[in-house]
């Protein structure tokens, strides 16, 4: 077979490099991609540390628990303090001897003068509830302070008492009953001569 004759087609160049379409890589779409997660990052990292801060703050927690009452404290009342301006009459209505010589001596040493605490003996002896009587609504107080201080239970208002000690002097009478008396008798008859709520001197 006759050989064909050589043309500029048969002409092979060596290629240089590589061979084909290449795409240079855009150096914009890097930068962009780096910072993007640079800045998501940054927002994780505050997230966390206004976390850490808030939880190291107290201002939240992981107890679900309900949380405990707080305890309210209402002040309570202060005891009327002692008047020692009063004249005080102590009527034994007990029978035991030396009970309002003692009540009297208690008195004294809580403040009261020594001659404006005067001892005596009711008509009665078998009074059950040692009582302070006052006379105005303004003594209602003093009594109270005085009871206290004798540990009698029972106060009442009574314009049955005067100055029995002291003329022209506030006055508090102490009637003792057998509440407040060593062998005591059981029974606890009303006094007749106070219609059930007192004793005379």
């Amino acid at each position: 077979m006759p050989q064909s004759a050589r043309d500029r087609f048969d002409v092979i160049p060596h290629a240089q490099g590589r061979v084909g379409a290449h795409r240079a890589e855009n150096p914009g779409m890097r930068g962009w991609f780096v910072l993007l997660w640079a800045a998501i990052a940054t927002v994780v990292l505050i997230a966390v540390g206004i976390f850490a801060a808030m939880l190291t703050m107290g201002k939240i927690g992981f107890d679900q628990s309900e949380p405990l009452p707080s305890i309210s404290r209402t002040a309570t009342s202060a005891p009327p303090a002692l008047d020692t301006t009063y004249a005080v009459f102590v009527l034994n209505a007990t029978g035991v001897n030396g009970l309002a010589a003692a009540t009297r001596d208690t008195i004294v040493n809580a403040g009261f003068a020594a001659g404006s605490v005067a001892p005596g003996d009711a008509d009665t002896q078998d009074f059950p509830t040692t009582t302070v009587y006052y006379k105005t609504e303004a003594d209602k107080a003093p009594a109270q302070a005085l009871a206290t201080l004798l540990g009698a239970t029972k106060i009442a208002q009574s314009d049955r008492y005067g100055d029995d000690v002291v003329p022209g002097q506030k006055q508090l009478t102490v009637v003792i009953g057998r509440d407040l008396a060593k062998n005591a008798p059981t029974s606890e008859p009303t006094p007749a001569d106070t219609g059930g709520d007192g004793a005379t001197g």
